[in-house]
């Protein structure tokens, strides 16, 4: 899998600014999170291929912002194992079901 978007978290802007200039001239798309937070939320909305985590920030600190995230992807292979045949996490994007459902038809 090739990394084309980069999801930065860290509290300090001086850090995200740093990573973000560092990885953008690369030719990377970044977007940021200033929180473990919202670190969840841009995890789910933007899809990245790569999260950059901070670990010490206030509220949610990126050790638990890591279980948080990757604990929606633990769930899925647990489901698939006990024989699911596909997985949708909500919200429930109208397209991605419907290309589910016609997938499995086939």
């Amino acid at each position: 899998m090739a990394v084309r978007k980069i999801l930065i978290v860290d509290d300090s802007p001086t850090d995200r600014q740093f990573f973000m200039e560092t990885l953008s001239k690369q030719g990377y798309q970044c977007v940021t999170a200033e929180s473990g937070d919202e670190a969840i939320i841009k995890s789910k909305s933007e899809k990245p291929d790569l999260i950059l985590m901070d670990v010490v920030m206030p509220g949610t600190n990126g050790f638990q912002a890591t279980r948080a995230i990757t604990r929606d992807e633990t769930d899925r292979v647990w489901g698939m194992r006990q024989g699911a045949k596909d997985y949708l996490m909500k919200p429930i994007d109208a397209k991605e079901l419907l290309a589910k459902v016609a997938a499995i038809n086939k």
